[in-house]
């Protein structure tokens, strides 16, 4: 296993908030710990755009929230649009907005180089998105209107690109997704959850460390490691990749 976990050794950057512990087995959020009925992320019926490519070209000049203000680009999404796992990330960072592209900076080589790890590719299996699209000032989180301006573009992504698994690399996304502002990644992390929402039933979605939480914390060989523990999640997130039809 060190061998691989090499393989997910990058240079020390800054990420975003998240401390995180490891957490084993399966769940599915009840009425008391999934998302109110008020709070879901909307059935597909009430899905704005006819397609993929009319919530891309909406999305490109979108000025729902103060977030269009400061972009240089409008992050919407990379990788193949048919994949079976979707990645969903907190916002853009820097890198992000120069190049208009999701985890391109030094989070996303590791996020990168974490599902090479297994033979996963963004070219060839993933699609890679955001909650919301547009980078927030100095890479703060995104605040609960830019994520809700940002909501229809992502069912729409959710919809259109129709993935089994669903993949929420972060707090910011965990909660995006659940809906829940008391959810702790650090409680759900590398655990398969099932949600009744419309949209998201019968996806599997798994929460994740944020790559950027890996790069910052300290590299040691321990089980209980962060990196440890995204090697275990991986190898879990490839066990079931390769078990759909």
């Amino acid at each position: 296993m060190e061998n691989q976990l090499n393989l997910f050794s990058l240079d020390k950057g800054q990420g975003t908030r998240d401390k995180r512990q490891q957490t084993t087995g399966n769940k599915q959020l009840d009425a008391d710990q999934g998302p109110n009925d008020n709070s879901k992320l909307n059935p597909q019926s009430s899905i704005l755009y006819q397609s993929l490519e009319e919530a891309k070209s909406a999305a490109m000049s979108c000025k729902k929230c103060k977030l269009c203000e400061g972009r240089t680009n409008v992050v919407f999404s990379d990788g193949v649009e048919n994949a079976k796992i979707m990645i969903i990330g907190e916002g853009p960072g820097e890198n992000e907005d120069l190049q208009g592209l999701p985890f391109v900076g030094k989070a996303g080589k590791l996020l990168d180089k974490i599902f090479e790890s297994v033979g996963l590719t963004r070219k060839e299996h993933l699609y890679i998105c955001n909650i919301v699209k547009c980078r927030p000032p100095s890479n703060r989180a995104p605040e609960e209107d830019e994520a809700n301006a940002c909501s229809e573009y992502l069912k729409a992504q959710i919809k259109y690109t129709d993935p089994k698994i669903i993949i929420l690399a972060g707090a910011v996304a965990v909660k995006g997704i659940l809906k829940k502002k008391d959810v702790r990644i650090t409680k759900i992390r590398g655990e398969w959850i099932e949600l009744e929402d419309p949209l998201l039933a019968g996806r599997q979605i798994m929460p994740i460390f944020h790559p950027s939480y890996l790069l910052r914390h300290e590299w040691n060989k321990a089980p209980d490691s962060p990196k440890a523990m995204m090697w275990k999640d991986i190898q879990e997130i490839k066990r079931v990749y390769d078990s759909l039809d």
